[in-house]
């Protein structure tokens, strides 16, 4: 059985295992972010004296994934203080010395769902991750799915609620998806963490309000097989009817399939994998890393 290091690098916490081939996790630790230099001495004592095959590294971003790029491994623009244009690979290579696939801990984690999760046996599937930001992973014909750099589509724009005063708390657009539906969106808004409200708060048809506008996106752009809602704000599961919902409103029976009309409830989906999806997507970048 292969043995396949994992890190799951969150803008809150970063996780850190070891796994298999099937997905299974044999050991994880976890600590806070912080600074990059103490994030790679918690990583190197995790790691030391393990005997890997690969690592596997699932990063918020934006990231460099170009591999004949000057700056690939690179964490690039984040806003996170200290880890703009930070080498992530390049200081991992000087303790660890596998194979190591690196990509975003989104991507990762539809790739681990596509593989041993909710979207198992389907030929797509686009994974939004919705907590402290917003990121997105597109997985499509058996692969993920890259470009300039990889999907960013929590930054895309959203067409404001007319009750909604927040000016967004993002730093480069304000008001787009992650800045007016994300974690500390709803905190800003209401004084208290979203844990903190009543599960029949006025702001979860708010936060519905803006992700199903995403979705909506998705659904006629991407028109993918499974959509798959993590993170630590879809711990409200009361958000996924008022989903469901608004969805079918905004495409108004212009997508004429099954899933929209009659089963939407098991086409936008909360994680098969749970809050292991990130982690478990680590391993299977890993895996990558092998092929």
């Amino acid at each position: 059985m292969l043995r396949i290091g994992a890190i799951e690098a969150g803008g809150t916490k970063i996780i850190c295992g070891i796994g298999n081939e099937y997905g299974q996790i044999e050991r994880k630790v976890s600590f806070p972010t912080e600074t990059p230099t103490i994030a790679m001495v918690k990583i190197n004592e995790f790691f030391a004296n393990e005997q890997l095959d690969a690592l596997g590294v699932g990063t918020f971003g934006p990231i460099d994934v170009n591999k004949s790029s000057e700056t690939y491994g690179y964490i690039t623009t984040t806003p996170k203080p200290g880890w703009g244009n930070f080498n992530i690979l390049a200081e991992l290579r000087k303790t660890i010395e596998v194979p190591i696939g690196f990509d975003t801990d989104v991507n990762g984690a539809a790739l681990a769902e596509a593989t041993w999760g909710s979207a198992k046996g389907v030929k797509s599937c686009v994974y939004y991750t919705i907590g402290t930001g917003v990121g997105v992973g597109v997985y499509a014909e058996g692969h993920l799915i890259h470009g300039l750099l990889h999907p960013e589509a929590g930054h895309i724009p959203v067409k404001r609620h007319p009750d909604d005063k927040y000016e967004g708390f993002c730093p480069y657009h304000k008001d787009c998806l992650e800045g007016v539906a994300a974690g500390p969106a709803i905190e800003r808004r209401y004084g208290v963490k979203g844990a903190e409200l009543s599960v029949d708060h006025e702001a979860w048809n708010l936060v519905a309000y803006y992700i199903a506008q995403a979705l909506t996106s998705t659904v006629l752009l991407l028109s993918p097989e499974k959509i798959i809602l993590g993170g630590g704000v879809m711990h409200q599961e009361q958000l996924f009817p008022l989903i469901h919902e608004q969805l079918q409103q905004n495409l108004n029976g212009y997508v004429q399939h099954p899933m929209i009309l009659e089963n939407i409830d098991q086409y936008v989906i909360a994680p098969g994998l749970g809050d292991e999806a990130g982690l478990c997507g680590a391993i299977a970048i890993g895996l990558l890393a092998l092929e």
